[in-house]
């Protein structure tokens, strides 16, 4: 019985360590109403805003251990310009490669166990964003934008971005 209990608090240690040593990301979207660009209706904004927290979110998976990443997002202007439909109620958004390729600014905290070990304000953009190679599938939401904030994330953290692979 004592070995039991002895190998169920190793384990529970462990776990604890572990989740302790991994600290995440926190994003956050200042004045999002007030964006240059995201979508009017609540539900789709929200959609945007979720799809964007749960890609950095996923990125901060990268960062060693002890690592945690503070995002203030204070302004997107997503990739294209939507059109307003008829069809179903819903806006389509058109790329045209002109003055329509993706942005967004952010401020950004690294801490190391609770010490800030680097922080900023970045501008992103990717004016060649229909020309490039983009891993990300052709329907998946918001691949411009990951792509770009992929790239950020790389060249401010030195960390090499897994992407899914295409089949």
């Amino acid at each position: 019985m004592k070995k039991k209990t002895t190998r169920a608090l190793i384990a529970g240690l462990a776990l604890l360590a572990s989740s302790a040593a991994w600290a995440g990301t926190e994003v956050h979207f200042s004045k999002p109403d007030q964006f240059t660009d995201v979508p009017f209706d609540p539900h789709e904004r929200e959609d945007v805003l979720k799809e964007l927290t749960r890609h950095f979110e996923k990125l901060g998976t990268a960062l060693p251990p002890g690592r945690t990443l503070k995002i203030d997002v204070t302004d997107v202007d997503l990739a294209g310009r939507e059109n307003p439909s008829l069809r179903a109620g819903h806006d389509i958004r058109v790329m045209n490669g002109r003055v329509d390729w993706p942005r967004m600014r952010l401020q950004y905290v690294l801490e190391q166990d609770g010490k800030v070990i680097s922080s900023g304000n970045a501008a992103l953009s990717d004016m060649s964003y229909l020309s490039r190679i983009n891993p990300y599938f052709s329907n998946e939401k918001l691949r411009y934008e990951k792509l770009m904030i992929d790239d950020w994330f790389s060249d401010t953290f030195g960390v090499k971005v897994k992407r899914h692979a295409r089949k």
